[in-house]
């Protein structure tokens, strides 16, 4: 499936147009089938694709993973795609992840304070803003039911070995750029780390046929 969105936003088009999915190995390609299948069974079915991505502290790897599914979805014109994120654990959503995202072309606004910032990422203009906070996976905010929990970190992906109301558990992790927090590679490393998930869930959502 080829056709996209007009209403994305133009430099996240154009990076979304300069990756790479060639790239991915056919071992991460096998990682990446199960959550292929689930979206495209839900597509086939018309029925709302809920997509829970999990990590540790739902500060880094899960909010990107979720903001970039949802952009892919638009990107690829797939409806009913609904991706939230959660943790084991609520902290924050780390500071650099906003910079990074906004860096990439979306629009971060913070529309509250404190220990526990709410972000509203935008993607296009005309689309509902991805609400970003940290919560954990179980959050009210997040589905109940019929939903595929992604994890997206080891130690989420062993620490928590049943997701209540999950229809399909899938591990996809990712390295966690958290290393290289407060080093001179700190802005180059989290940007790495989003375009290879941005590259991954392209290819996944490219995969979907209508």
């Amino acid at each position: 499936m080829t056709t996209t969105q007009s209403s994305l936003f133009s430099e996240i088009e154009k990076i979304i147009k300069s990756l790479k999915p060639e790239t991915i190995t056919e071992e991460r390609q096998s990682i990446l089938q199960p959550l292929v299948d689930f979206i495209q069974l839900k597509n086939t079915n018309n029925e709302a694709i809920r997509i829970n991505f999990i990590c540790t502290h739902n500060s880094r790897r899960s909010h990107l993973s979720q903001v970039w599914a949802q952009t892919m979805a638009a990107y690829f014109n797939i409806k009913n795609v609904f991706c939230f994120s959660g943790g084991t654990e609520a902290t924050a959503l780390f500071p650099v992840v906003a910079k990074t995202l906004e860096n990439t072309g979306f629009k971060v606004v913070a529309i509250s304070e404190g220990k526990n910032p709410i972000y509203a990422i935008k993607y296009a203009e005309n689309e509902h803003p991805i609400v970003g906070f940290s919560k954990k996976y179980d959050d009210a905010f997040n589905p109940v039911s019929g939903f595929a929990a992604v994890m997206t970190c080891s130690q989420a992906d062993g620490g928590c070995p049943f997701i209540a109301g999950a229809e399909k558990r899938i591990a996809i992790t990712f390295d966690d750029p958290k290393a290289f927090d407060g080093t001179p590679l700190q802005t180059e490393k989290y940007n790495e780390r989003s375009l290879q998930i941005a590259t991954e869930l392209f290819y996944v959502f490219s995969q979907i046929k209508a």
